[in-house]
């Protein structure tokens, strides 16, 4: 059969492109995902992703080459690889960024439709929040954002203590000032999470145009000439060949460019080096990789009230039979911005989550004892990484070379420090007098920043915000123009993370989505 549509992911930005797109019952779309229906129960009981970090079943499991910034560690990097993506498998906060966010990815792409006041209507065009429609939020859109319904009291705590060290209270990240510290608001509706697949695939995934295959792997996007007429599948020892007149990459930040070079289409030189014939060659592909480092700061508590040793049964229970309760929990409940001493433009450049638990490796390596965790961020890093193949085999995953604080003039490194010391500054506060045990991580109290930078080189990770492996742009290490049009090849497009030109003040999700509804009206011809 051919298709008008083949979409490629079914993760954050692949729903909202099936969602939209087939809403023309004229328009036949194919929508292909890797990995399995988003059948499992921890998926959609938000206090579950406490557990998904170990099911393979449903991520990619991605690892770092050594980092030779970071003591030549190999950092783990957990993707969605399930129907919704990676919004079946984050921690559910809804952040849009900032206006200058995006008027800085209009000036880079040359596009002035990327500027603040085009996208915030495709943010509000999704939005279903449950404080109702406002200026700044939508009512009745697809995804639920709602406030949290449980919450534990030491992430009331953290914003008290954020207020004692002098920063503001903020109840909307996402309202007229970004800056300050309160409870985020998730992508949940009714307790549950609203994943993009809950969200915008399970209540269209009957209309007869819309097809839906789960567990297929997609080998490459078939060339003609300088156009894209399908995709390649790999099913069982052979392949079949799908035709189509356009091909949507959605795969993220770490697949697109990987399905674009086995395509013969990216750096030239690494795809001689692999035997795969060149379609066009662009170099960018892979390149400008970019990623919120994140250093973590954990205490010990004197009360028993974390989240470390919940009864996981009498949790289960509460939440599936009344929807209330930890279960409903993100874990990640309340955070906040911040413009640091050392920012250089109007935008926050630090970003805090507060975890009500002793968190260490993502969660992996359990801890003893009760505790809690501020997770701190540089939300403009100058580093930038790279992906390269290691395979012309489909199966095998890219090597990932993120390059943290690899910016070789110490401005990364020297805002890390700032968040490690704020952090101490706000756990120091007397609201965390009652509830304060012993330091965890860092294991006894740091002074100067050599001490600093010496802890995050051993302890930091990723939070999990990989972007700008095909950004767009005019210039020659653009992938695609500013309506994600791949250059030189046509009928393919690249609409998901990897497009981004820079990274967002705050996590990625939510502009995925918008990036995704804006190039879904880009495809119908809808004003824009």
């Amino acid at each position: 059969m051919n298709y008008d549509c083949v979409i490629v992911g079914a993760g954050s930005a692949g729903c909202v492109l099936a969602h939209r797109l087939s809403a023309n019952p004229h328009t036949r779309v194919l929508l292909l995902e890797a990995g399995p229906r988003d059948w499992h129960p921890l998926i959609h009981m938000p206090a579950g992703l406490a557990r998904l970090v170990k099911l393979r079943s449903v991520n990619w499991n991605y690892d770092t080459e050594p980092e030779p910034q970071l003591l030549g560690r190999r950092l783990w990097w957990p993707r969605g690889r399930t129907l919704g993506g990676s919004s079946s498998i984050n921690a559910m906060c809804y952040i849009r960024g900032v206006a200058g966010d995006y008027d800085r990815w209009a000036e880079a792409c040359g596009d002035q439709r990327w500027r603040w006041e085009h996208v915030l209507p495709w943010f509000v065009h999704s939005e279903d929040n449950s404080r109702g429609a406002s200026a700044l939020h939508g009512a009745g859109g697809p995804l639920g954002v709602s406030d949290l319904r449980y919450h534990n009291v030491l992430s009331d705590t953290l914003i008290d203590a954020a207020s004692g060290a002098g920063f503001a209270r903020n109840e909307d990240f996402n309202g007229v000032a970004q800056q300050g510290f309160g409870l985020y608001q998730v992508t949940q509706r009714d307790g549950a999470r609203c994943s993009t697949a809950t969200g915008f695939l399970r209540p269209v995934h009957d209309r007869p145009n819309l097809h839906v295959r789960t567990g297929v792997l997609v080998e490459r996007v078939l060339i003609d000439g300088h156009r894209a007429v399908g995709v390649q599948l790999r099913r069982g020892h052979g392949s079949e060949r799908i035709e189509a007149s356009r091909v949507l990459l959605a795969a993220g930040a770490i697949n697109s460019p990987q399905l674009l070079m086995l395509s013969g289409i990216g750096p030239a030189e690494q795809l001689r080096a692999h035997d795969i014939p060149v379609a066009q060659d662009l170099p960018g592909v892979g390149a400008n990789l970019q990623d919120h480092l994140d250093i973590c700061t954990l205490v010990g508590s004197t009360r028993k009230i974390t989240y470390d040793h919940l009864n996981e049964l009498a949790v289960g229970w509460r939440y599936l039979t009344r929807r209330q309760g930890p279960g409903t929990s993100n874990i990640a409940e309340a955070g906040g911005f911040v413009r640091s001493r050392l920012a250089t433009d109007e935008r926050c450049d630090l970003q805090f989550h507060f975890v009500p638990a002793l968190l260490d490796d993502h969660g992996r390596h359990r801890l003893p004892g009760d505790g809690y965790t501020l997770h701190a961020c540089y939300l403009h890093p100058h580093s930038r990484g790279r992906l390269r193949l290691q395979s012309a085999d489909p199966a095998r995953p890219i090597a990932i070379h993120a390059n943290y604080l690899g910016d070789g003039e110490g401005h990364d490194m020297a805002r890390m420090v700032e968040a490690a010391r704020l952090s101490r500054e706000i756990l120091a506060q007397g609201a965390f007098d009652p509830y304060r045990g012993k330091p965890v991580f860092p294991e006894r109290e740091l002074h100067s920043d050599a001490e600093f930078e010496a802890f995050i080189r051993r302890k930091a990770e990723s939070i999990y915000h990989p972007v700008g492996t095909c950004r767009m742009g005019r210039d020659a290490g653009a992938v695609v123009d500013g309506e994600l049009r791949v250059h030189g090849i046509e009928g393919l497009r690249v609409i998901d993370a990897s497009v981004m030109p820079s990274l967002p003040t705050g996590n990625t999700n939510a502009p995925t989505i918008m990036i995704a509804e804006r190039a879904s009206a880009l495809l119908q011809g809808l004003p824009d």
